[in-house]
């Protein structure tokens, strides 16, 4: 079964924690690639709208005769072909969800913590509590372990008031609850951090 290092706040090693099997089966790439087009798919609003020739306003007179003027002939102003007319085929208000099934979920997100922890780019801390709720004093427990300035996800069991107050400001920080973590924060982490009380509701929630 594969295992992680556990360190301390102050990036001490302080022993190390045993993964459940799962964590350690090969890694379908075909499955985290397909759980990851849908969540940003689930993402987009959809209210994108464009006026088709029908809905602009104006054009109800023919521009020229229809003949002796040597010009193309014309009925409206508002045709596709005209600056100010309709737009043909152009994007309608829409929906971009996609069904995924509840178990090929979770084993997407198996895969994917597999992947990190296969990679070395997770670990695991005694516990990450910010009292102060004070960035300052955030970024220097995740700067002593490797975790600070670059895309990093912060995975606890119990997310407290200070710890989202701390965290706020960090734009390359996601702090998540174990049961709430998604395959595309996974993947797009390049450190993941995880609270050793983390760690069992994780598996629990995998299991």
């Amino acid at each position: 079964m594969p295992t992680l290092p556990v360190l301390g706040p102050d990036g001490s090693a302080k022993g190390s924690v045993e993964l459940a099997e799962m964590f350690g089966a090969p890694v379908r790439v075909a499955l985290v690639h397909q759980s990851v087009v849908r969540e940003m798919a689930d993402r987009r609003v959809g209210t994108h709208s464009t006026r088709g020739r029908s809905e602009v306003s104006g054009g109800g007179r023919k521009p020229w005769r229809q003949k002796g003027t040597g010009r193309a002939r014309q009925g409206s102003i508002r045709a596709t072909q005209w600056k100010g007319g309709g737009k043909p085929f152009g994007p309608r208000p829409r929906k971009y969800d996609k069904d995924l099934p509840a178990q090929m979920r979770r084993g997407a997100l198996r895969s994917a913590w597999a992947a990190k922890f296969a990679a070395g780019e997770a670990v695991v801390v005694d516990a990450l509590a910010v009292s102060d709720g004070k960035t300052k004093t955030l970024v220097g427990r995740l700067g002593a372990l490797q975790a600070a300035d670059r895309p990093t996800l912060l995975v606890v069991a119990t997310s407290s008031p200070e710890l989202r107050r701390a965290a706020r400001n960090l734009s390359w920080l996601v702090v998540e609850t174990a049961p709430h973590v998604s395959a595309y924060q996974v993947i797009r982490s390049e450190r993941i951090v995880l609270e050793r009380a983390a760690v069992q509701q994780l598996q629990e929630a995998l299991a």
